[in-house]
């Protein structure tokens, strides 16, 4: 019997959309999966050892799976007010200071891209240095003044000001005033190996999984909790409006468009210091 191995977050998004799958209260349509919960910067790792099936990641890691895994229409992470923010105990930061030093919750997040992207458009000659540390450790950071400022991720957005920090750039907004597109902070991939119907089944079932949490609010409540980092049940519920959304069942044209996007971004920048050659996406569009 074929297990495929299965990645997810243990954010309030993530355990909310799968917890139909986990707990079989949906139809597996005969697969059957062997879930692994990690923080996403670790399933990122484990994506590009290309040990996990199917996994959630970050957009940004997509540009160096595309050639081996598909990018599945449903189960993403996509929307607009949604993007990570640096925060700072200085609003004045970025146009007072030469040199800062920025905590980044992983090199392949789609944060990292993003803050990436922002400054070589906006501060070009500002002089940066990153920390990179766990998203739930960041926060505390800039409160020791190990760092300056930090990519703020995740439930972050609705805690930052209960450690006395102050919003200084929204990079979700950056990237919706330069691109008028949703986005694209990640989602699910699947090798392309598993083959077309058998990752059409398993789009479907997360698409069952999701309606199945949402006619059921308080059934995986519990599950969500275990994996909550001690959240409380109103920034959960925060958390899951924010995430959770119509991209969360089908990124559509325009979500795809979001994702092509960003990598040929992500290409550009890259290009510069590596000649890396044009991304061809293509394919992936089978999937919407």
């Amino acid at each position: 019997m074929k297990k495929y191995t299965f990645g997810f977050s243990p954010c309030p998004n993530d355990t909310f959309i799968f917890y139909g799958m986990v707990e079989k209260r949906v139809d597996l349509r005969g697969l059957h999966f062997d879930f692994i919960i990690e923080d996403v910067e670790t399933l990122n790792q484990l994506a590009l050892s290309k040990k996990l099936d199917i996994s959630k990641v970050s957009a940004h890691v997509y540009f160096y799976l595309h050639e081996d895994y598909r990018f599945l229409r449903s189960g993403a992470a996509f929307g607009y007010g949604c993007g990570p923010i640096v925060v700072s105990d200085r609003l004045d930061l970025l146009h007072q200071r030469d040199t800062i030093k920025i905590g980044v919750p992983g090199r392949l997040t789609t944060a990292f891209l993003l803050l990436k992207l922002f400054l070589e458009r906006e501060y070009p000659k500002k002089s940066v240095n990153y920390l990179f540390l766990p998203f739930n450790k960041i926060m505390p950071a800039i409160n020791e003044k190990q760092i300056d400022a930090g990519i703020v991720i995740h439930e972050g957005r609705f805690t930052y000001e209960n450690y006395g920090l102050l919003k200084i750039v929204d990079l979700g907004q950056w990237w919706e005033r330069e691109t008028q597109l949703p986005i694209p902070l990640g989602g699910i991939i699947a090798k392309k190996e598993i083959g077309n119907d058998t990752i059409k089944r398993i789009e479907d079932i997360i698409i069952d999984s999701i309606k199945y949490s949402f006619s059921n609010p308080d059934e995986n409540i519990s599950f969500i909790k275990r994996y909550s980092q001690e959240l409380t049940d109103e920034v959960i519920k925060e958390h899951i409006s924010l995430y959770v959304n119509s991209y969360t069942f089908n990124i559509g044209a325009d979500g795809w468009q979001a994702l092509k996007e960003l990598l040929g971004r992500a290409e550009e920048l890259y290009s510069k210091m590596l000649g890396l050659p044009k991304i061809d996406l293509t394919d992936g569009s089978k999937g919407l």
